[in-house]
Protein backbone atom coordinates (compact mmCIF):
# COMPACT_ATOMS: atom_id res chain seq x y z
CA UNK A 1 0.00 0.00 0.00
CA UNK A 2 1.41 3.45 -0.93
CA UNK A 3 1.91 5.37 2.20
CA UNK A 4 0.12 8.54 2.47
CA UNK A 5 1.74 11.87 0.95
CA UNK A 6 2.68 14.99 2.36
CA UNK A 7 -0.47 17.75 2.81
CA UNK A 8 0.76 19.96 0.33
CA UNK A 9 -0.03 23.32 2.58
CA UNK A 10 2.98 22.03 4.48
CA UNK A 11 5.24 21.04 1.82
CA UNK A 12 4.78 24.64 0.94
CA UNK A 13 5.59 26.58 4.00
CA UNK A 14 8.85 24.61 3.58
CA UNK A 15 9.43 25.75 0.54
CA UNK A 16 8.27 29.46 1.12
CA UNK A 17 10.72 29.69 4.08
CA UNK A 18 13.53 28.04 1.82
CA UNK A 19 13.03 31.02 -0.93
CA UNK A 20 12.70 33.78 1.62
CA UNK A 21 15.94 32.80 3.26
CA UNK A 22 17.65 33.20 -0.63
CA UNK A 23 15.92 36.35 -1.23
CA UNK A 24 16.92 37.83 2.02
CA UNK A 25 20.76 37.14 1.13
CA UNK A 26 20.92 38.19 -2.17
CA UNK A 27 19.79 41.88 -1.15
CA UNK A 28 20.57 42.31 2.58
CA UNK A 29 24.53 42.81 1.63
CA UNK A 30 23.18 46.05 -0.95
CA UNK A 31 23.11 48.37 2.35
CA UNK A 32 25.90 47.19 3.83
CA UNK A 33 28.49 47.84 0.44
CA UNK A 34 29.93 51.17 1.68
CA UNK A 35 31.02 49.56 5.25
CA UNK A 36 32.27 46.49 3.85
CA UNK A 37 34.52 48.81 1.55
CA UNK A 38 35.55 50.64 4.71
CA UNK A 39 35.86 47.69 6.82
CA UNK A 40 37.79 45.38 4.66
CA UNK A 41 39.83 48.18 3.45
CA UNK A 42 38.85 47.56 -0.34
CA UNK A 43 37.91 49.24 -3.53
CA UNK A 44 34.27 49.93 -4.77
CA UNK A 45 34.80 47.84 -7.96
CA UNK A 46 35.87 45.41 -5.63
CA UNK A 47 33.48 45.24 -3.14
CA UNK A 48 30.28 45.27 -5.35
CA UNK A 49 31.90 41.76 -6.42
CA UNK A 50 30.32 40.58 -3.28
CA UNK A 51 26.65 41.32 -4.64
CA UNK A 52 27.98 40.09 -8.63
CA UNK A 53 29.84 37.35 -7.77
CA UNK A 54 26.26 35.80 -6.18
CA UNK A 55 24.64 36.47 -9.04
CA UNK A 56 27.20 35.11 -11.10
CA UNK A 57 27.68 31.50 -9.62
CA UNK A 58 23.54 31.97 -9.35
CA UNK A 59 23.41 32.14 -13.19
CA UNK A 60 25.78 28.91 -13.63
CA UNK A 61 24.29 26.77 -10.47
CA UNK A 62 20.31 26.99 -11.27
CA UNK A 63 19.97 25.10 -14.51
CA UNK A 64 22.63 22.60 -13.04
CA UNK A 65 20.86 22.02 -10.30
CA UNK A 66 17.63 21.89 -12.23
CA UNK A 67 18.49 19.27 -14.55
CA UNK A 68 20.21 16.80 -11.51
CA UNK A 69 17.28 17.75 -9.92
CA UNK A 70 15.09 16.25 -12.25
CA UNK A 71 17.19 13.16 -12.33
CA UNK A 72 18.11 11.97 -8.94
CA UNK A 73 14.96 13.59 -6.83
CA UNK A 74 14.09 17.25 -6.59
CA UNK A 75 13.92 17.46 -2.56
CA UNK A 76 17.50 15.89 -2.19
CA UNK A 77 19.02 18.47 -4.95
CA UNK A 78 17.17 21.46 -2.81
CA UNK A 79 18.90 19.82 0.54
CA UNK A 80 21.93 20.15 -0.73
CA UNK A 81 21.45 22.86 -2.34
CA UNK A 82 20.70 24.74 1.18
CA UNK A 83 23.51 22.93 2.90
CA UNK A 84 26.23 24.54 0.40
CA UNK A 85 24.02 27.63 0.83
CA UNK A 86 24.48 27.52 4.31
CA UNK A 87 28.08 26.72 4.39
CA UNK A 88 28.80 30.12 2.50
CA UNK A 89 26.68 32.01 4.52
CA UNK A 90 28.40 30.77 7.40
CA UNK A 91 31.71 30.94 6.21
CA UNK A 92 30.98 34.93 4.90
CA UNK A 93 30.12 35.97 8.57
CA UNK A 94 33.72 34.40 9.37
CA UNK A 95 35.02 36.44 6.52
CA UNK A 96 38.59 37.87 7.12
CA UNK A 97 39.08 39.76 4.26
CA UNK A 98 37.55 41.10 0.97
CA UNK A 99 38.58 37.93 -1.17
CA UNK A 100 37.21 35.25 1.12
CA UNK A 101 34.61 37.06 1.83
CA UNK A 102 33.75 36.67 -1.97
CA UNK A 103 34.77 33.59 -2.17
CA UNK A 104 31.75 32.43 -0.02
CA UNK A 105 29.50 34.42 -1.64
CA UNK A 106 30.47 32.54 -4.45
CA UNK A 107 29.52 29.28 -2.61
CA UNK A 108 26.46 30.74 -1.17
CA UNK A 109 25.21 31.88 -4.88
CA UNK A 110 24.59 27.86 -5.42
CA UNK A 111 21.00 28.64 -3.02
CA UNK A 112 19.49 30.37 -6.39
CA UNK A 113 18.32 27.03 -7.13
CA UNK A 114 15.77 26.78 -4.39
CA UNK A 115 13.60 28.39 -6.85
CA UNK A 116 13.41 26.29 -10.25
CA UNK A 117 13.22 23.38 -7.23
CA UNK A 118 10.76 24.53 -5.74
CA UNK A 119 8.52 25.16 -8.67
CA UNK A 120 8.86 21.75 -9.96
CA UNK A 121 8.40 20.41 -6.44
CA UNK A 122 4.80 22.37 -6.52
CA UNK A 123 4.10 20.82 -10.16
CA UNK A 124 4.86 16.98 -8.63
CA UNK A 125 2.81 17.55 -5.75
CA UNK A 126 -0.41 19.61 -5.82
CA UNK A 127 -3.15 19.29 -7.05
CA UNK A 128 -3.97 20.62 -10.70
CA UNK A 129 -5.83 23.64 -9.40
CA UNK A 130 -3.70 24.23 -6.88
CA UNK A 131 -0.40 24.29 -8.89
CA UNK A 132 -0.62 28.42 -9.87
CA UNK A 133 -1.47 29.79 -6.56
CA UNK A 134 1.58 27.80 -5.29
CA UNK A 135 4.05 28.55 -7.60
CA UNK A 136 2.55 32.23 -6.99
CA UNK A 137 3.26 32.55 -3.75
CA UNK A 138 6.81 31.40 -4.22
CA UNK A 139 7.17 33.53 -6.42
CA UNK A 140 6.41 36.48 -4.88
CA UNK A 141 8.43 35.26 -2.18
CA UNK A 142 11.44 36.19 -3.92
CA UNK A 143 10.08 39.82 -4.17
CA UNK A 144 9.01 39.87 -0.54
CA UNK A 145 11.86 38.61 0.73
CA UNK A 146 14.64 41.19 -1.56
CA UNK A 147 12.39 44.27 -0.40
CA UNK A 148 12.75 43.16 3.15
CA UNK A 149 16.02 42.33 2.78
CA UNK A 150 18.00 45.85 2.17
CA UNK A 151 15.02 46.96 4.74
CA UNK A 152 16.80 44.48 7.36
CA UNK A 153 20.21 44.89 6.20
CA UNK A 154 19.79 48.55 6.18
CA UNK A 155 18.93 48.37 9.66
CA UNK A 156 21.48 45.76 10.75
CA UNK A 157 24.15 48.20 9.13
CA UNK A 158 23.05 51.11 10.70
CA UNK A 159 23.05 49.50 14.03
CA UNK A 160 25.28 46.09 14.42
CA UNK A 161 28.28 45.04 12.31
CA UNK A 162 27.39 43.84 8.87
CA UNK A 163 28.70 39.94 10.26
CA UNK A 164 25.41 39.86 11.34
CA UNK A 165 24.07 40.21 8.04
CA UNK A 166 25.30 36.45 7.57
CA UNK A 167 24.87 35.24 10.76
CA UNK A 168 20.59 36.35 10.40
CA UNK A 169 20.91 34.28 6.84
CA UNK A 170 22.69 31.51 8.58
CA UNK A 171 19.69 31.24 10.68
CA UNK A 172 17.09 31.28 8.38
CA UNK A 173 18.34 28.96 5.89
CA UNK A 174 19.33 26.35 8.49
CA UNK A 175 15.72 26.70 9.45
CA UNK A 176 14.82 26.01 6.09
CA UNK A 177 17.13 23.09 5.71
CA UNK A 178 15.43 21.62 8.35
CA UNK A 179 12.06 22.04 7.28
CA UNK A 180 12.56 20.80 3.69
CA UNK A 181 14.35 17.38 4.73
CA UNK A 182 11.41 16.58 7.51
CA UNK A 183 8.57 18.16 5.40
CA UNK A 184 9.02 18.04 1.58
CA UNK A 185 8.43 14.22 -0.18
CA UNK A 186 10.59 13.01 -2.69
CA UNK A 187 9.35 13.38 -6.03
CA UNK A 188 7.77 10.39 -7.37
CA UNK A 189 8.84 12.04 -10.73
CA UNK A 190 12.52 11.50 -11.75
CA UNK A 191 14.10 10.23 -15.10
CA UNK A 192 16.71 9.24 -15.42
CA UNK A 193 19.98 10.26 -17.36
CA UNK A 194 23.40 11.11 -17.64
CA UNK A 195 24.56 15.00 -16.98
CA UNK A 196 25.76 16.68 -19.76
CA UNK A 197 28.95 18.05 -18.57
CA UNK A 198 30.61 19.34 -21.29
CA UNK A 199 27.11 21.68 -22.33
CA UNK A 200 27.18 21.98 -18.22
CA UNK A 201 30.99 23.94 -18.93
CA UNK A 202 29.92 25.67 -22.15
CA UNK A 203 26.65 27.37 -20.67
CA UNK A 204 28.81 28.23 -17.68
CA UNK A 205 31.45 29.51 -19.54
CA UNK A 206 29.46 31.26 -21.60
CA UNK A 207 27.68 33.22 -18.96
CA UNK A 208 30.30 33.57 -16.97
CA UNK A 209 31.90 35.60 -19.78
CA UNK A 210 28.71 37.51 -20.49
CA UNK A 211 27.66 38.20 -17.00
CA UNK A 212 31.65 39.36 -15.94
CA UNK A 213 31.57 41.67 -18.48
CA UNK A 214 28.76 43.58 -18.24
CA UNK A 215 29.64 43.63 -13.91
CA UNK A 216 33.49 45.55 -15.15
CA UNK A 217 31.42 47.35 -18.39
CA UNK A 218 32.10 50.53 -16.20
CA UNK A 219 35.62 50.08 -14.57
CA UNK A 220 37.45 48.87 -17.37
CA UNK A 221 35.60 50.54 -20.11
CA UNK A 222 33.28 49.26 -22.36
CA UNK A 223 35.46 49.28 -25.24
CA UNK A 224 38.54 48.14 -23.83
CA UNK A 225 40.07 44.94 -24.91
CA UNK A 226 39.27 43.04 -22.16
CA UNK A 227 35.56 43.81 -22.10
CA UNK A 228 35.27 43.37 -25.41
CA UNK A 229 36.89 39.71 -25.59
CA UNK A 230 34.26 38.27 -22.82
CA UNK A 231 31.77 39.28 -24.77
CA UNK A 232 33.50 37.36 -28.27
CA UNK A 233 34.20 34.89 -25.73
CA UNK A 234 30.79 34.77 -24.53
CA UNK A 235 29.53 34.76 -28.19
CA UNK A 236 31.57 31.61 -29.14
CA UNK A 237 30.71 29.82 -25.78
CA UNK A 238 27.23 30.29 -26.06
CA UNK A 239 27.25 29.50 -30.25
CA UNK A 240 29.56 26.28 -28.66
CA UNK A 241 27.06 25.37 -26.41
CA UNK A 242 23.90 25.39 -28.75
CA UNK A 243 25.48 23.36 -31.04
CA UNK A 244 26.56 20.44 -28.55
CA UNK A 245 22.89 20.62 -27.27
CA UNK A 246 21.59 19.48 -30.22
CA UNK A 247 24.02 16.82 -31.03
CA UNK A 248 24.44 14.88 -27.61
CA UNK A 249 22.01 12.34 -26.74
CA UNK A 250 21.04 13.35 -23.62
CA UNK A 251 21.42 17.66 -23.72
CA UNK A 252 21.89 19.75 -20.34
CA UNK A 253 18.73 21.60 -21.88
CA UNK A 254 16.83 20.27 -24.86
CA UNK A 255 17.09 23.30 -27.64
CA UNK A 256 13.75 21.69 -29.07
CA UNK A 257 11.92 22.55 -25.86
CA UNK A 258 13.52 25.42 -25.25
CA UNK A 259 12.14 26.54 -28.74
CA UNK A 260 8.63 26.38 -28.40
CA UNK A 261 6.88 28.70 -28.88
CA UNK A 262 5.59 29.72 -24.78
CA UNK A 263 8.98 28.86 -23.59
CA UNK A 264 10.74 31.35 -25.73
CA UNK A 265 8.06 34.23 -25.28
CA UNK A 266 8.10 33.63 -21.85
CA UNK A 267 12.04 33.34 -21.25
CA UNK A 268 12.44 36.49 -23.45
CA UNK A 269 9.83 38.36 -21.32
CA UNK A 270 11.75 37.33 -18.24
CA UNK A 271 15.50 39.10 -19.65
CA UNK A 272 13.37 42.05 -20.50
CA UNK A 273 11.62 42.06 -17.17
CA UNK A 274 14.17 41.48 -15.56
CA UNK A 275 16.29 44.35 -16.72
CA UNK A 276 13.09 46.68 -15.76
CA UNK A 277 12.55 45.22 -12.44
CA UNK A 278 16.11 44.76 -10.61
CA UNK A 279 17.14 48.47 -12.10
CA UNK A 280 14.36 49.78 -10.84
CA UNK A 281 14.69 48.14 -7.37
CA UNK A 282 18.01 49.12 -7.07
CA UNK A 283 18.18 52.72 -7.88
CA UNK A 284 15.10 53.24 -6.11
CA UNK A 285 17.42 53.23 -2.73
CA UNK A 286 20.57 55.19 -4.27
CA UNK A 287 17.68 57.75 -5.47
CA UNK A 288 16.18 58.68 -1.92
CA UNK A 289 19.84 58.57 -0.21
CA UNK A 290 21.03 61.22 -2.26
CA UNK A 291 22.53 64.33 0.28
CA UNK A 292 19.89 66.73 -0.50
CA UNK A 293 21.63 69.86 0.37
CA UNK A 294 25.26 68.61 1.50
CA UNK A 295 26.88 71.63 1.82
CA UNK A 296 26.98 74.98 0.61
CA UNK A 297 27.92 74.06 -3.02
CA UNK A 298 25.96 71.03 -3.16
CA UNK A 299 22.72 72.56 -2.15
CA UNK A 300 22.92 75.14 -5.00
CA UNK A 301 23.08 71.88 -7.33
CA UNK A 302 21.95 68.36 -6.14
CA UNK A 303 18.33 68.90 -6.22
CA UNK A 304 16.77 65.65 -5.97
CA UNK A 305 17.13 62.85 -3.40
CA UNK A 306 16.03 62.72 0.58
CA UNK A 307 18.96 62.33 2.45
CA UNK A 308 17.86 58.94 3.47
CA UNK A 309 19.62 56.47 5.36
CA UNK A 310 20.04 52.80 5.04
CA UNK A 311 17.30 51.70 6.70
CA UNK A 312 15.07 54.79 5.27
CA UNK A 313 15.88 53.64 2.07
CA UNK A 314 14.53 50.06 2.77
CA UNK A 315 11.72 51.40 4.07
CA UNK A 316 10.66 53.09 0.13
CA UNK A 317 10.48 49.51 -0.88
CA UNK A 318 8.69 47.86 1.98
CA UNK A 319 5.36 48.82 0.51
CA UNK A 320 5.99 46.76 -2.39
CA UNK A 321 7.38 43.90 -0.77
CA UNK A 322 4.23 43.32 1.94
CA UNK A 323 1.55 43.78 -1.54
CA UNK A 324 4.36 40.96 -3.09
CA UNK A 325 2.76 38.56 -0.98
CA UNK A 326 -0.66 38.76 -2.52
CA UNK A 327 0.07 39.68 -5.86
CA UNK A 328 1.30 36.40 -6.33
CA UNK A 329 -1.09 33.83 -5.20
CA UNK A 330 -3.67 36.15 -6.58
CA UNK A 331 -2.18 35.89 -9.86
CA UNK A 332 -2.41 32.23 -9.80
CA UNK A 333 -6.23 32.24 -9.01
CA UNK A 334 -6.63 34.51 -12.26
CA UNK A 335 -4.66 32.91 -14.50
CA UNK A 336 -6.55 29.36 -13.46
CA UNK A 337 -9.38 31.57 -14.90
CA UNK A 338 -8.03 33.34 -17.56
CA UNK A 339 -4.68 32.08 -18.56
CA UNK A 340 -1.77 33.42 -17.50
CA UNK A 341 -0.58 35.31 -19.98
CA UNK A 342 -2.84 37.51 -19.11
CA UNK A 343 -1.57 38.25 -15.29
CA UNK A 344 1.85 38.61 -16.97
CA UNK A 345 0.87 41.03 -19.10
CA UNK A 346 -1.10 42.88 -16.75
CA UNK A 347 2.06 43.19 -14.21
CA UNK A 348 4.60 44.17 -16.57
CA UNK A 349 2.14 47.22 -17.97
CA UNK A 350 1.56 47.89 -14.03
CA UNK A 351 5.52 47.98 -13.69
CA UNK A 352 5.87 50.24 -16.76
CA UNK A 353 3.42 52.73 -15.31
CA UNK A 354 4.98 52.46 -11.70
CA UNK A 355 8.68 52.88 -13.44
CA UNK A 356 7.37 56.32 -15.64
CA UNK A 357 5.94 57.61 -12.83
CA UNK A 358 9.55 57.36 -11.13
CA UNK A 359 11.24 58.95 -13.94
CA UNK A 360 8.34 61.75 -14.31
CA UNK A 361 7.25 62.41 -10.57
CA UNK A 362 10.29 62.73 -7.65
CA UNK A 363 10.33 65.23 -5.87
CA UNK A 364 8.43 64.40 -2.60
CA UNK A 365 8.59 61.26 -0.53
CA UNK A 366 4.92 60.74 -1.29
CA UNK A 367 5.67 60.49 -5.09
CA UNK A 368 8.10 57.48 -4.79
CA UNK A 369 5.98 55.84 -2.24
CA UNK A 370 2.18 56.34 -3.50
CA UNK A 371 3.40 53.86 -7.11
CA UNK A 372 5.43 51.73 -4.98
CA UNK A 373 2.46 48.98 -3.96
CA UNK A 374 1.54 49.24 -8.18
CA UNK A 375 5.09 48.26 -8.76
CA UNK A 376 5.38 45.07 -6.19
CA UNK A 377 1.87 44.38 -7.61
CA UNK A 378 3.47 44.20 -11.42
CA UNK A 379 6.15 42.63 -9.94
CA UNK A 380 3.87 39.51 -8.33
CA UNK A 381 1.92 39.23 -11.31
CA UNK A 382 4.49 38.72 -13.83
CA UNK A 383 7.28 36.54 -12.03
CA UNK A 384 4.13 33.91 -10.80
CA UNK A 385 3.02 33.92 -14.38
CA UNK A 386 6.24 33.53 -16.12
CA UNK A 387 7.23 30.13 -13.83
CA UNK A 388 3.68 28.79 -14.28
CA UNK A 389 3.42 29.60 -18.01
CA UNK A 390 7.44 27.74 -17.89
CA UNK A 391 5.45 24.52 -16.04
CA UNK A 392 2.48 24.07 -18.36
CA UNK A 393 4.39 24.52 -21.41
CA UNK A 394 7.25 21.80 -21.06
CA UNK A 395 6.88 17.87 -19.75
CA UNK A 396 7.22 16.75 -16.21
CA UNK A 397 10.53 15.69 -16.50
CA UNK A 398 12.16 18.98 -17.65
CA UNK A 399 10.60 20.98 -15.43
CA UNK A 400 13.33 21.57 -13.11
CA UNK A 401 16.01 22.29 -16.18
CA UNK A 402 13.43 24.71 -17.71
CA UNK A 403 12.02 26.63 -14.53
CA UNK A 404 16.13 27.19 -13.95
CA UNK A 405 16.44 28.72 -17.60
CA UNK A 406 13.85 30.95 -16.54
CA UNK A 407 15.58 32.55 -13.63
CA UNK A 408 18.78 32.58 -15.48
CA UNK A 409 17.12 34.60 -18.17
CA UNK A 410 15.74 36.78 -15.15
CA UNK A 411 19.35 37.10 -13.35
CA UNK A 412 20.83 38.25 -16.50
CA UNK A 413 18.36 40.95 -17.43
CA UNK A 414 18.79 41.95 -13.50
CA UNK A 415 21.98 41.93 -14.20
CA UNK A 416 22.32 44.24 -17.21
CA UNK A 417 19.66 46.78 -15.89
CA UNK A 418 21.39 47.03 -13.25
CA UNK A 419 24.98 47.62 -15.28
CA UNK A 420 22.95 50.26 -17.81
CA UNK A 421 21.63 52.22 -14.28
CA UNK A 422 25.65 52.03 -13.62
CA UNK A 423 26.16 53.74 -17.18
CA UNK A 424 23.89 56.35 -16.76
CA UNK A 425 24.69 57.74 -13.72
CA UNK A 426 27.86 57.43 -14.22
CA UNK A 427 27.63 59.39 -17.78
CA UNK A 428 24.87 62.35 -16.35
CA UNK A 429 26.71 64.12 -13.20
CA UNK A 430 26.54 67.52 -11.81
CA UNK A 431 29.21 69.22 -13.29
CA UNK A 432 32.79 68.30 -11.29
CA UNK A 433 30.85 67.30 -7.85
CA UNK A 434 30.81 63.36 -8.94
CA UNK A 435 27.61 63.06 -7.77
CA UNK A 436 25.29 61.62 -10.81
CA UNK A 437 22.23 64.11 -12.17
CA UNK A 438 18.70 63.53 -11.94
CA UNK A 439 18.91 63.09 -15.61
CA UNK A 440 20.38 59.97 -15.18
CA UNK A 441 17.86 58.44 -12.94
CA UNK A 442 15.04 59.77 -15.26
CA UNK A 443 16.40 58.12 -18.40
CA UNK A 444 16.80 54.80 -16.48
CA UNK A 445 13.32 55.28 -14.86
CA UNK A 446 12.21 55.46 -18.31
CA UNK A 447 13.84 52.69 -20.17
CA UNK A 448 12.43 50.52 -17.89
CA UNK A 449 8.74 51.67 -18.46
CA UNK A 450 9.66 51.68 -22.22
CA UNK A 451 11.03 47.74 -21.67
CA UNK A 452 8.11 47.00 -19.24
CA UNK A 453 6.01 47.80 -22.04
CA UNK A 454 7.41 45.92 -24.51
CA UNK A 455 7.81 42.88 -22.66
CA UNK A 456 4.03 43.21 -22.15
CA UNK A 457 3.37 42.87 -25.77
CA UNK A 458 5.75 39.79 -26.45
CA UNK A 459 3.21 38.14 -22.97
CA UNK A 460 -0.12 38.36 -25.10
CA UNK A 461 1.56 36.17 -27.87
CA UNK A 462 2.32 33.59 -25.02
CA UNK A 463 -0.20 30.64 -25.74
CA UNK A 464 0.50 27.18 -23.61
CA UNK A 465 -0.34 24.10 -25.44
CA UNK A 466 -3.64 22.88 -24.09
CA UNK A 467 -3.09 19.31 -25.15
CA UNK A 468 0.22 19.38 -23.11
CA UNK A 469 -1.42 20.74 -20.09
CA UNK A 470 -3.93 18.29 -19.77
CA UNK A 471 -1.80 15.81 -20.18
CA UNK A 472 0.47 16.74 -17.59
CA UNK A 473 -2.70 16.91 -15.78
CA UNK A 474 -2.86 13.70 -15.89
CA UNK A 475 0.49 12.14 -15.06
CA UNK A 476 0.41 14.57 -11.96
CA UNK A 477 -2.85 12.61 -10.88
CA UNK A 478 -1.60 9.52 -12.24
CA UNK A 479 1.41 10.22 -9.98
CA UNK A 480 -0.58 11.05 -6.41
CA UNK A 481 -2.20 8.05 -6.74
Amino acid sequence: MTPPRQHYNVTLAALTLAGCAFALQQTMVVPALPTLQRDLHTTTNWVTWVLTIFLLVASVATPILGKLGDQYGKERMLALSLVIFLAGCVGSAAAWNIWSLIAFRAIAGAGAAVFPLSFAIIRDEFPPEKVGVGIGLVSAVFGVGGGFGIVFGGVITDHASWRWLFIVGSIAIAGALVMVIRFVPDSPIKTRSRVDYIGAALLSAGLVSLLLGLSEGESWGWGSGRVTGLFVASIVFFASWVRVELHVPEPLVDMRMFAQRPVLLTNLTALISGFAMFGTFVLIPNFVEMPHGLGTAASRVIDYGFDASATKAGLYLLPSSVVLLVAGPLAGKIGRRVGMKWPLAVGLVLVAISAGSFALFHDHPWQILVPMPLFGTGFGFAYAAMATLITEAVRPTETGIATGMNTVMRTVGGVIGGQIGAVLLSAYTIGRTGYPAVTGYEIAFGLAAGASLVAAVLATFVTPNQRMRRRQVAVAAAGRN
